[in-house]
């Protein structure tokens, strides 16, 4: 069974009337209760604030409706910080709805369009996102976050290659912000240029040597180049600097499951969950852990929850389907196979267990059919050889099916092992 690991990164930047860095994406978009000040002094106070989102968003308002004609530059100012508030706390259609009104205001249009544009790609409206980074950087070519904010965009988008470009510019307008070495470290890396990516994350080190994120990622690329004691020592001087960083230790996890360490591998899945209860990927790879140890019944709680948390993710339906056919619930198995054929329809592995699960229900035909399907995509693959070989037996095909058994076991030698606990034989 394959198993993956991905690279995630945190990122974003927010432009206004002041300036609001974010560094983490946020998961909710349900709006807080807005505090109330007790004063127009206070109400000032409060939204030209940098500290809390919640509070800025409060005193603005609070000015809003005192006064419903201040003048238009005014009206523009707060509407516009309570916009970055709205957008902090990830109120994504208020501060959207803030925005743009601001964008009919001309002194301000620029960095409204920014700040909209940031709205609408964690709204995964790219297009409209990079519509308005593009209005905004006509208006003012040097509007650093704007061409920062694009970049982020065109890496969503999958176009490393113009992401880059939009980072490169970010970092000849500001060379000294970690966070545009960091992102471009990222593009090249997805670009598959990974010395650059790591001179990238060097850059950003230099700048900020506290920046945990830049550590994760630069140990993501050491591993990716199998250079693993760096990789470690990466990943650890993230956890030194943010010990609740959860992706760290999914990833720490894995370094140690590739060096064979299983325990700490699964000390480290386990903080990775306590602090990130969605982590889907790592419930995935945590319930891979467990299928090898033959621990079957925490295997399938955790692809059950990676399932709860991501329902297209087509390898956790593979890994439980496989997982139910062991504890003697193929019927169910074979709907999960469904499923995730669905999601990634022609996928070897997941028609070879298809195959294994209506060989479990007897369905000889289907099983030979499902197998030949995973071969023609994969003729190497071991496990649907056997398989094939299993149903020719049954179909009392003697001679072909001993010789899927002899090409499987050339391929994989202890691949009989591997279909001992599914009780086919």
């Amino acid at each position: 069974m394959r198993q993956s690991w991905k690279r995630l990164f945190a990122r974003g930047r927010v432009a206004a009337a002041i300036r609001v860095s974010l560094a983490l994406a946020f998961a909710g978009t349900t709006a807080r209760a807005e505090p109330r000040p007790s004063s127009e002094s206070a109400a000032q106070a409060w939204c030209f604030s940098k500290k809390d989102a919640a509070q800025r968003i409060g005193g603005c308002s609070f000015l809003l409706a005192l006064r419903k004609k201040w003048k238009e530059k005014q009206r523009a100012g707060l509407l516009l910080n309570r916009g970055a508030g709205y957008l902090e706390s990830n109120d994504l259609d208020r501060a959207i709805a803030d925005f743009t009104e601001v964008i009919t205001y001309e002194p301000l249009r620029a960095k409204a369009l920014t700040n909209r544009g940031e709205a609408y790609r964690r709204k995964g409206n790219l297009d409209a996102a990079i519509a308005d980074f593009d209005r905004a950087i006509a208006l003012n070519p040097k509007d650093v976050f704007a061409r920062y904010n694009r970049g982020i965009a065109h890496s969503d988008r999958g176009e490393p290659e113009r992401a880059i470009a939009d980072y490169t510019e970010a970092i000849r307008l500001n060379p000294k912000d970690a966070w545009y070495y960091n992102n471009r470290g990222n593009s090249y890396a997805d670009a598959r240029e990974p010395d650059r990516a790591i001179a990238d994350y060097d850059r950003a080190i230099s700048l900020d040597p506290k920046f945990a994120l830049v550590y994760y990622n630069r140990g993501n690329a050491w591993r990716g180049r199998n250079d693993l004691d760096r990789a470690m020592a990466d990943y650890n001087m993230s956890l030194r600097l943010d010990p609740r960083y959860a992706a760290a230790y999914g990833n720490r996890a894995r370094l140690f499951r590739d060096r064979g360490d299983i325990d700490r591998a699964l000390t480290d899945f386990d903080q990775s969950l306590r602090l990130d209860p969605a982590g889907y990927r790592d419930y995935y790879a945590r319930g891979n852990l467990y299928l090898g140890r033959q621990d079957y019944a925490r295997a399938f709680d955790d692809f059950s929850n990676a399932i709860k948390f991501n329902p297209k993710y087509a390898a956790a339906l593979n890994a439980r389907c496989l997982t139910l056919v062991i504890l003697g619930r193929a019927q169910d198995a074979l709907a999960d196979c469904q499923q995730s054929l669905q999601w990634k329809p022609d996928d070897p592995y997941t028609l070879d267990s298809r195959g294994i699960c209506r060989l479990k229900l007897g369905e000889l035909d289907a099983a030979t059919a499902d197998f030949d399907a995973a071969l023609s995509i994969n003729p190497k693959l071991a496990s649907s050889l056997y398989g094939r070989g299993i149903a020719r037996r049954k179909q009392g095909e003697a001679d072909a099916g001993q010789a899927d058994s002899t090409a499987a076991r050339e391929i994989q030698p202890d691949i009989a092992k591997e279909f001992a606990p599914y009780g086919i034989e």
